[in-house]
């Protein structure tokens, strides 16, 4: 079988200096057709441990490497990324089977990551700190400095692979930390991609391609990446079980989780409808649903219930479904058939339990229908956990600060949002709303990349966005420094 997509990098894995030959493949499939797209390279549980021992070997040079070097790398990488954009999204439609206006957007906000990551090298520095507060401080300098936290390891989901990987890469580079990469097994090929190109212009500038590597696997290769004692911290983006236990299994080790959420948006009595029922179908279907910020649970006021369900249903006409490669579709099938077939059993037991079906709820030629579910009861996975598909579930209730109680029942706090014309409305969905991220007329899968973006509760812990990742791989140090050498009087 002919595969779709030839590789623009060295054959086998880049871990140290070079790239390392392995035995075993596996392949990668476009989820739409079940077409080959590549034979992906599979590492193993003692390449993962090779690789941090390069790691490990370079954490001083990579401590001491000059500002305007990680700059230049960063900034060359993503030259590189955007002169070969399109390729970069047609190869991401065809591992992740997302539509290409999606994949689109998945470029840009890669190219925006590296880009802010490249100038946030000029603003890594510290501050000076007044000792002399207490008697016992007078004639002493103090300052703190950040200093980078050592080996970090990365692991990227499968959803968005190219912007995940470059949110863990660039702020790592950033802060002077050699960094290993894990892609999830699904999608590989784009992040291949991504280290070859940053481990190119490391090397152009005068630094060494092994700060960047990537070992791809399964549970083994996961797990000796993120047990290795030699590791300063890992980065995690997936499933809240897993990073329960990478986090049990790292600990003492410093972890920072991006566990996803099922997010809520709140439609206020005073809300323009239209525009909230335009916002859960724009924030509830992008990427077939497969986005940790996603809309799936809505909760509207009673009063606004049947116009915004009207709205809600003349918006959902123009969800185009089918070929991921077309710039009109909007939805396309789910990254593997287990996925797809989860998703249609939540669906089923929520009806099963009492819940409404007011459109889709089938499977198409394997794709599943963008789907609204009416008054799913609490208990139900589609409502309770997150869905990863395009599945959104609706109710109503009395009153506002009733809509916040409900967001607020879930174990997940990621983002949320609140449609209203009331300015009060929105400062107090801020003060009640437990996530990390509370947006106000716009879906709460709005997100900068320049922005700290992370959760509360089982959403996880830490904060990206290059500025705020580059804190957290990095250690304040404090000098405490007497100018003279003679003992105060």
């Amino acid at each position: 079988m002919t595969a779709l997509h030839t590789p623009a990098h060295p054959p086998g894995l880049p871990v140290g200096e070079e790239w390392v030959a392995v035995t075993a493949t596996a392949p990668v499939r476009f989820p739409f057709s079940g077409e080959l797209v590549a034979e992906a390279p599979v590492g193993s549980s003692e390449l993962a441990s090779q690789a941090i021992s390069y790691a490990a070997g370079l954490r001083e040079r990579a401590a001491s490497l000059p500002s305007h070097i990680r700059r230049r790398a960063l900034a060359e990488t993503a030259r590189a990324v955007g002169e070969q954009r399109e390729e970069f999204e047609q190869l991401l439609v065809l591992e992740t089977g997302k539509p290409l206006v999606d994949c689109r957007v998945e470029v840009d906000r890669t190219l925006l990551t590296l880009t802010t990551a490249a100038e946030e090298v000029a603003r890594l520095h510290g501050e000076t700190v007044p000792l002399d507060l207490l008697p016992s401080g007078e004639g002493l300098l103090g300052f703190w400095v950040r200093r980078p936290i050592g080996v970090v390891v990365g692991i990227a989901g499968y959803n968005y692979p190219l912007l995940l990987a470059s949110h863990k890469l660039a702020p790592a580079l950033a802060a002077g930390c050699p960094v290993v990469i894990k892609p999830a097994p699904q999608t590989p090929l784009a992040t291949l991609w991504l280290v070859h190109l940053i481990r190119e212009a490391l090397a152009g500038a005068g630094a060494p391609r092994s700060l960047v590597q990537l070992v791809t696997g399964g549970v083994d290769v996961g797990a000796a990446l993120t047990t290795d004692r030699r590791v300063g911290a890992v980065s995690f983006t997936g499933s809240a079980a897993v990073g329960h236990q990478i986090a049990r299994d790292a600990a003492p080790t410093k972890v920072l989780l991006e566990l996803g959420s099922n997010s809520a948006l709140v439609v206020a009595a005073d809300a323009d409808v239209e525009a909230a029922a335009a916002a859960v179908v724009r924030g509830g279907y992008y990427a077939s649903g497969q986005a940790c910020i996603s809309v799936q649970r809505v909760v509207v006021v009673e009063s606004a219930r049947e116009a915004f369900l009207a709205a809600l249903g003349r918006h959902l006409a123009d969800v185009v479904v089918g070929d991921p490669r077309s710039a009109q579709t909007r939805v396309s099938a789910l990254i593997d058939d287990r996925s797809t077939e989860r998703v249609r059993t939540w669906v089923e037991a929520a009806v099963a339990a009492g819940a409404a079906v007011v459109h889709g709820g089938d499977l198409r030629d394997g794709v599943m229908q963008p789907t609204v579910l009416l008054d799913v009861p609490d208990g139900q996975l589609a409502w309770d956990e997150e869905v990863f598909g395009p599945v959104v579930a609706v109710r109503s209730v009395a009153t506002l600060e009733e809509a916040f109680d409900v967001v607020n029942r879930s174990r997940y706090g990621l983002h949320a949002s609140v449609f209203t014309a009331s300015l009060e409305t929105a400062f107090r969905a801020i003060e009640r709303i437990e996530a990390g991220g509370v947006v106000v007329n716009e879906v709460p899968g709005f997100r900068s990349d320049v922005m700290p973006y992370g959760g509360v509760k089982d959403s996880g812990v830490g904060r990206e966005g290059p500025r705020f990742a580059i804190e957290e791989l990095t250690v304040t140090r404090m000098a405490i420094i007497r100018p003279t050498t003679g003992r105060p009087a």
